[in-house]
């Protein structure tokens, strides 16, 4: 409904442009059409990585603060810091491709 109000705006405005742009449309829209193709098969294909994807970015930070919140203050009887733990992101990050 929006690109219509604009449309009939473009048309009061400059009626020449909004007809130009009315018989052009179909024509970009149909030279534009591969494009699309190609981004819905490579997002069929990379779907289940970013379902993975997701569940990381979901649970890294609170992992992250836990690890930060369990470290804080504390050092073990020698009194050096203790080191943060990195987890492992490749088990998560596998694809099994």
């Amino acid at each position: 409904m929006l690109t219509f109000l604009l449309w009939c705006i473009l048309f009061i405005v400059c009626w020449p442009l909004a007809l130009l742009a009315l018989v052009l449309y179909p024509f970009v829209w149909i030279m534009l059409l591969p494009f699309r193709l190609v981004g819905i098969a490579v997002h069929g294909a990379l779907a289940p990585g970013f379902r993975e994807l997701d569940g990381i970015v979901l649970e890294m930070p609170p992992a992250l603060l836990q690890q930060k919140n369990d470290s804080m203050g504390c050092g073990d009887a020698s009194g050096t810091a203790p080191e943060y733990a990195v987890p492992d992101l490749k088990e998560h990050l596998a694809l099994g491709i």
